[in-house]
């Protein structure tokens, strides 16, 4: 399939030290982006479906590193079905998960934790509702599990380990587990600051620097943050990334971005929303803390963009994140809120509103144009210009 948006204002690419591309169009064919910049006639007219964006934003479709899947686009947390699809019409075209922790009664003796892993990261291998990409199956770190556990798991694909929820007398025991998960190539994760569930314990610096993770999970508190203290010493004692989450601090979450930005680390901040839990289903929390990070901690907007796109990209090597020939084709059109002050979508992230999603491409595929049904209207009549398939990408019935 051949899918191209035109008529761009501007373009950020989700690198925040080279954020905006040239041009005004975007080219995707099978699932990958071919041509970001100004496309030729003769490309535009070799498309499938072409969407008219009237002057809004594309960005990367927004990565949510924190979700708390399970199986299939149902979380028994909060009873609901569909937020997968839900999150989608938020701007979020990638998920991954925050371990399968909310199984009910889930396993944890090692073979359970391993062959929950494999189970859910199989079942989303081939499965994605509304067009979301689910990048499932953690490990949940546990007692018992050895280095052979690892390498057994990396062989299967498993490419995630989370700690923080195992029966253990203090987290330092973590240590080895996060070395050996390391060794055979997998992106590991801990929980950060004060217990959220019943079993879990807190997580703070001293643990942190002992396990040296890929990922600090929301680091402004999952709900509860870590003391004060402990957060210069993450961003000048460790190059360890540093997840910040909708559903925690807002104070700490703001002073996090301003250390990094201060520190020149920006890549290492990454945006995520820690739900559903037991703050609830949030479709925009993504969009949100964007907001928040650049009306409130004075973040320039393509930064916060980048740090919920690209950031996240890197660290947990996907091919998505980036608006760049070659990545996958991953896109979402903002604008301003109709009804509202401002006139674009970047001005209104800087005005503490969020922004207007009004068209979400994941793989190449239109999954709506012109209204989402989670935020206003747009101001702008972003539209299906063309389209040679029996299909409707409207997102009329929504």
């Amino acid at each position: 399939m051949k899918t191209a948006i035109v008529n761009l204002g501007s373009i950020l690419t989700g690198d925040w030290r080279e954020s905006y591309a040239t041009g005004d169009s975007i080219v995707m064919n099978d699932g990958k982006i071919t041509h970001v910049g100004t496309a030729a006639a003769s490309q535009v007219a070799e498309c499938d479906v072409v969407i008219d964006a009237d002057g809004a934003v594309a960005i990367p479709g927004l990565i949510d590193s924190h979700v708390h899947i399970t199986f299939g686009d149902y979380t028994p947390r909060q009873r609901t079905v569909g937020f997968l699809e839900s999150y989608v019409h938020g701007g979020t075209t990638t998920c991954i998960t925050a371990s399968e922790v909310h199984v009910p009664g889930r396993p944890k003796d090692p073979e359970g934790v391993k062959a929950l892993a494999v189970a859910a990261l199989k079942s989303f291998l081939d499965y994605r509702p509304g067009g979301m990409r689910v990048c499932a199956g953690s490990v949940i770190l546990e007692p018992g599990l050895q280095e052979q556990d690892f390498a057994e798991l990396a062989r299967k694909g498993v490419w995630l380990a989370k700690a923080g929820f195992g029966a253990f007398e203090t987290p330092f025991e973590y240590a080895p587990m996060i070395r050996w998960a390391r060794q055979h190539g997998m992106i590991t994760t801990v929980h950060t600051g004060g217990s959220s569930i019943p079993g879990s314990s807190g997580i703070w610096a001293d643990h942190l620097i002992a396990m040296q993770p890929h990922v600090s999970f929301h680091v402004n508190g999952g709900p509860i943050a870590m003391p004060d203290r402990d957060f210069p010493r993450l961003v000048e004692e460790t190059s360890i990334a540093l997840q910040v989450c909708t559903a925690g601090n807002l104070r700490t979450c703001l002073w996090t971005a301003e250390l990094l930005k201060g520190a020149n680390q920006f890549e290492r901040l990454l945006i995520a929303t820690d739900t559903p839990t037991g703050s609830g289903i949030m479709p925009l929390g993504m969009l949100y803390t964007i907001s928040h990070l650049v009306s409130l901690a004075k973040i320039p907007v393509e930064w916060a963009i980048a740090a919920a796109t690209g950031n996240n990209a890197d660290v947990y090597r996907l091919n998505s994140g980036y608006l760049r020939a070659g990545r996958d084709a991953d896109v979402v059109v903002i604008d301003a809120c109709a009804g509202g002050s401002q006139d674009n979508a970047l001005d209104a992230l800087r005005n503490g509103d969020i922004a207007a999603v009004a068209a979400v491409v994941s793989d190449g595929v239109p999954r709506f144009v012109g209204r989402s049904r989670n935020t206003p209207g747009s101001i702008r009549n972003v539209r299906v210009a063309s389209c040679k398939l029996p299909r409707d990408f409207s997102g009329s019935s929504h």
